[in-house]
């Protein structure tokens, strides 16, 4: 059997209490990790960190808004504190909010989006550097969406916001490789969470299942997989990669 190269390695997921994020957490503590669940949403996160512990893996919640630096700095600073390093970053906080015309778009909207779903992503990375420098290796996962490459009427700060972590990836890929640094992303597709009644009625969700490859919904488990792919040694001659991860709705 192939080895994951998981075993005590040490995984950061923002946004890791719910939906993608946790199924992030529990993939790769059953694969050996110990995870950092770092969310704003402190008593979610600190039950999937008891799931975590069930699993027999070491787990921490950090109570954290990613808009914040000085938060980031300090979630980072504990998990070194409890770990003494950070192998993997998982960069999965987002907000969706409701659809909204470009007319009505506030611009404190469209700051608040790319503060939680792309400035964080910049600011993890910068932070858990110093750490994967010293060993000499490191893994880098953002989660964009399949919405870049199709588009999404209304949607307009949510798609800059994640077309920007594909950009991002490519650049800190460039940076980072001389580092042994690997940083991916994974587009997911309309992927099943109790959040999308908030952005998508049952017609909007027919509609997409119906123009994928594959004629079923896509599982929060199924951006885990892939996560962990991305996360392990499978991978280590992968970067600057966008994976997508939506039964065949969009292709590029």
């Amino acid at each position: 059997m192939t080895s994951l190269g998981l075993e005590n390695k040490v995984a950061i997921v923002t946004g890791g209490a719910r939906n993608i994020g946790r199924a992030i957490v529990l993939e790769l503590a059953r694969s050996g990790a110990n995870v950092v669940i770092a969310d704003i949403q402190h008593a979610k996160a600190r039950k999937v960190a008891l799931e975590v512990e069930r699993l027999k893996r070491r787990a921490l919640a950090v109570e954290t808004d990613v808009r914040d630096k000085t938060q980031i700095a300090r979630m980072v600073a504990l998990a070194v504190e409890k770990f003494s390093r950070v192998d993997i970053l998982v960069n999965n906080a987002a907000i969706v909010g409701f659809p909204t015309p470009i007319e009505t778009l506030t611009v404190e909207h469209w700051d608040r989006m790319q503060e939680v779903s792309l400035r964080s992503a910049f600011l993890c990375a910068q932070a858990v550097l110093p750490s994967m420098k010293r060993l000499g290796k490191g893994k880098i996962i953002n989660i964009s969406s399949v919405v870049f490459w199709v588009g999404a009427k209304n949607a307009s700060a949510y798609v800059a916001a994640k077309g920007g972590l594909i950009g991002l990836t490519r650049s800190l890929a460039r940076d980072l490789g001389e580092h042994k640094i690997n940083v991916n992303a994974i587009t997911p597709g309309a992927v099943k969470t109790p959040a999308e009644v908030k952005i998508a009625t049952q017609e909007d969700i027919a509609r997409i299942v119906n123009s994928q490859c594959l004629k079923r919904r896509v599982l929060p488990g199924d951006i885990a997989r892939v996560a962990l792919f991305l996360a392990s040694d499978l991978s280590d001659a992968m970067t600057g990669q966008t994976l997508n991860v939506d039964a065949g709705w969009a292709f590029h």
